[in-house]
């Protein structure tokens, strides 16, 4: 990776934190999930209005060190508007992307910001962070109600 690029990678994960985007409850979501990691103590509502198999809209609201929320940021960004199963399908690339050690090259159009956090699959205790809001819009979807990373 070119030190420019770190840099842009950089600046749209600062620019998720300081400013993250669609960072509220719903007042009545049709799916809801809470993600939670005890250990480093990064805390995550994930909501979705699903209609028609399509998210029509998503927040979250919690707290969490800069790298979790602005994964659960860039998160939302994406979510708006595609169907559940295009949601669970960007999980698993997302998912891939940060956990797999010889993944495949990423498709970096699909993914589109989540690259800025690919990096984080160099430091196996970061994972966890940026994953949270991921897993709790799964179990949402899922119907679960709570998830941990641990």
């Amino acid at each position: 990776m070119t030190p420019e690029l770190r840099d842009v990678y950089e600046q749209i994960i600062l620019d998720h934190n300081t400013h993250p985007k669609h960072y509220r409850r719903l007042a009545a979501p049709s799916h809801t999930a809470e993600g939670y990691n005890p250990i480093c103590g990064d805390h995550y509502h994930v909501d979705l209005m699903v209609h028609d198999g399509r998210i029509e809209a998503v927040g979250f609201e919690g707290h969490g060190c800069a790298i979790s929320k602005a994964s659960a940021s860039i998160m939302t960004t994406m979510l708006a508007g595609i169907t559940t199963d295009e949601a669970l399908r960007l999980f698993e690339r997302f998912h891939t992307l940060i956990t797999a050690p010889e993944a495949p090259p990423p498709d970096e159009a699909a993914l589109g910001e989540l690259m800025a956090l690919a990096g984080v699959r160099n430091y196996p205790n970061r994972v966890k962070c940026v994953n949270l809001a991921w897993h709790a819009m799964r179990a949402a979807l899922h119907g679960e109600g709570r998830v941990s990373t641990e």
